[in-house]
């Protein structure tokens, strides 16, 4: 690519240092933080013209890549419909509509009938209708089917407005609140409860009961979480029969619970919170189930009768196990099942109850491929012999299963089907161990198309990250990304610590004073794989998002020379000056995952590996840094204020592109289409920086 004759924006410069224990840190664009500012809405406006500009060449390889995702893309399509209180529910998208609609049909049968009549529930294309973007958040129908709760955010800012439709005239009623978060209906389908935000903070932290017909006003205060490590969710069992209240922080939860049929009373508590120490619940036959962290970090299930006394009553039903972490435990009337990570791979554990309560033998569901990823779908029912999941791989497009658990088989329901000529032979994945710094292996996933890959050294190479907050990175199948695949580029999936992959331990080993392994352990797998013939040493391209984000920023400070381009989305850069601001959404409950930098020690950590205090002069790879305007979790000034920086430090002429979506939020376009035209203009930059043929 070419670097145009326009010069990229000069932002000014005025100095605001921060002097803390003892150390300077040096910020001359806080001035950008000022959303309102004309100059900063026409900094921003400047950054995309000359990103733009600078991207011009590509207009016509954008054009080509987006066709091809579309191409690949069955643009009318219909979910598997799962049933729930007499009825079969189920999305469907229709070709030159940007959003979903959702919709219904009576279960007629103990199938699912489609010559039923369909009932429309909310079409959020209407919703979307004269604005830039629309997200819809929660969803829950009442109880006799008769309402639906849900949610709407139409800037990005992840700020949703509650709406309670009629669903036997298709009205939404006068019933609305603000700042909306969870939202669960009781048994009467007269009362909803919902959380809301703080509005500084972002944090859910006030539980409120509404009564249709009532001013939202009115609504009455259940509770108020007053930690700011804490957020408020609000669930229910999936037998029904009582709504959980969930406050929770990185690393610790409190769920209390009360019976759906009296939603005038009074939450009461399961366990009185201990730092340190999780719990998730459920019910059945009068019994709570319970899976814990209490006795290790790779969780057990236990028992406690509905008015139990705390811990003291708990019954352990499931131990822990010592090296297979206990991910997730699904209860159903007579079954349950266990998610497992074994080898950092989801394992699913079947297992009868007995007359007795106790469990009989387990039954493993079993996957065919080396990576992949699985886990429970939609599972609405609580009487049932049908526990449904899903499957997907690098290869195999996304299914949906039903497994009996009296017969132990598998149904294929549907696997989503990839148009444009795609064929699954022609590509392949493979699994790789790859020894980081410090000896400890690190799973890397893979996939090539058979006939464009030589394991030679020679091919372009693409590595994704992420390594946050117990996050495990999913190993699913993109249409889009055949548009690389077909081109010759081998893409890795680089399960660093700091995810989730193998547990608790797993995220411990790189968060908080032990973050720096996260990216030497991104740093050792690029060195491997090139090693390894996988990739040319001078055509590595590395991906990452939100705190992938800052994985990408900091491992291209530590080595600038092992990278061609990087692609950076909502990069959270800025780590001192947004650690140190408690009045940011997600800061002080983020002291849990880096620390506190008002703590010396954390400071001088968290210091050494900030991309934005860590910049310094000298050549960097081709970046494209991509953020939005309406943006709550990476204020879109880190990344602004990233690029003005980096430019007056860069000494070589590769692009530095800055890019903001000035009608979105954290997740980018909202939109079907106008997402894939995002990921067209990436691959347009990744593709012309690697020197591959469009």
């Amino acid at each position: 690519m070419t670097q145009p004759a326009i010069t990229p924006p000069t932002a000014r410069q005025d100095p605001t240092p921060v002097t803390l224990h003892g150390q300077t840190l040096e910020d001359n664009y806080r001035w950008m933080r000022d959303k309102d500012s004309p100059e900063v809405i026409a900094h921003l406006q400047a950054e995309n013209q000359y990103t733009l500009s600078v991207m011009a060449p590509t207009t016509e390889l954008q054009a080509r890549l987006y066709a091809e995702m579309l191409s690949h893309i069955k643009e009318t399509d219909e979910s598997v419909p799962y049933r729930d209180r007499g009825w079969y529910y189920y999305t469907r998208t229709v070709e030159g509509s940007q959003y979903p609609i959702h919709c219904r049909k009576l279960a007629a049968s103990a199938t699912f009938d489609p010559t039923q009549p369909e009932e429309v529930l909310l079409d959020v294309n209407k919703l979307a209708e004269g604005q830039p973007f629309m997200s819809v958040g929660g969803m829950s129908v009442s109880p006799d089917g008769s309402k639906l709760a849900y949610s709407t955010d139409n800037t990005g800012f992840r700020q949703y407005t509650l709406h309670i439709r009629d669903l036997k005239t298709g009205t939404d009623l006068p019933d609305t609140a603000e700042r909306v978060g969870s939202l669960v209906w009781a048994a009467d389908s007269h009362t909803l409860f919902y959380t809301t935000e703080d509005e500084v903070t972002k944090r859910q932290d006030k539980l409120h009961r509404h009564r249709l017909g009532d001013d939202a006003a009115d609504d009455a205060l259940v509770y108020e979480e007053r930690d700011e490590r804490f957020n408020l969710g609000v669930g229910k069992t999936r037998d029904g029969k009582y709504l959980l209240m969930e406050a929770g922080s990185h690393t610790t939860n409190e769920c209390s619970y009360l019976s759906a049929d009296t939603p005038g009373g009074v939450f009461l508590v399961i366990a009185p919170r201990l730092d340190e120490q999780e719990y998730y619940v459920d019910h059945r036959d009068g019994l709570f189930y319970i899976r814990t962290n209490d006795t290790g970090k790779n969780f057990r299930v236990v028992t406690t009768p509905v008015n139990g006394e705390g811990r003291d009553s708990w019954t352990e039903l499931i131990p822990e196990d010592p090296q297979v972490p206990l991910e997730d435990f699904d209860v159903f009337s007579s079954f349950c099942v266990s998610s497992r990570r074994e080898e950092g791979l989801t394992a699913l554990e079947v297992q009868h109850f007995e007359a007795s309560g106790q469990l009989g033998q387990v039954a493993k569901i079993d996957f065919p491929e080396p990576a992949y990823t699985a886990q429970a779908h939609v599972n609405r029912e609580f009487v049932t012999s049908a526990f449904r999941y899903s499957y997907q791989s690098l290869v195999a497009p996304a299914s949906v299963y039903d497994y009996n658990v009296d017969t132990g088989v598998s149904t294929l329901l549907k696997q989503q089907e990839v148009p444009g000529g795609f064929d699954s032979t022609r590509y392949a994945s493979e699994r790789l161990w790859i020894e980081a710094k410090d000896g400890v292996k690190i799973p890397v996933s893979l996939v090539y198309r058979r006939d464009a890959f030589k394991r030679d050294g020679t091919s372009p190479l693409y590595i994704y990250g992420y390594g946050s907050y117990g996050y495990p990175l999913p190993i699913g199948f993109g249409p889009s990304r055949l548009s690389l695949l077909d081109r010759g580029v081998v893409m890795a999936y680089a399960h660093i610590r700091g995810g989730g992959e193998m547990g608790d331990q797993w995220h411990d080993a790189g968060k908080m004073m032990a973050k720096h392994n996260t990216f030497t352990d991104f740093i050792a797998i690029t060195e491997q794989l090139v090693a390894q013939g996988y990739g040319a040493k001078d055509r590595v391209a590395i991906e990452g998002g939100s705190a992938g984000g800052l994985l990408m920023g900091a491992v291209v400070n530590q080595r600038p020379d092992l990278f061609r381009v990087v692609l950076s989305h909502v990069p959270f850069v800025d780590v001192m000056n947004t650690m140190l601001d408690a009045t940011l959404p997600l800061t002080v409950a983020e002291y849990e995952e880096w620390g506190n930098p008002n703590e010396p020690e954390a400071f001088a950590y968290m210091r050494s590996y900030s991309p934005y205090d860590n910049l310094k002069p000298g050549p960097y790879p081709a970046m494209l840094v991509k953020t939005s305007l309406n943006d709550s979790q990476v204020m879109y000034w880190e990344p602004a204020k990233y690029i003005a920086r980096l430019r007056t430090l860069k000494t070589n002429d590769t692009p530095l592109l800055l890019h903001i979506n000035m009608d979105a939020g954290h997740g980018g376009a909202s939109g079907r289409y106008d997402y894939l035209k995002e990921i067209a203009f990436d691959y347009a930059f990744l593709l012309t920086q690697l020197g591959v043929e469009g």
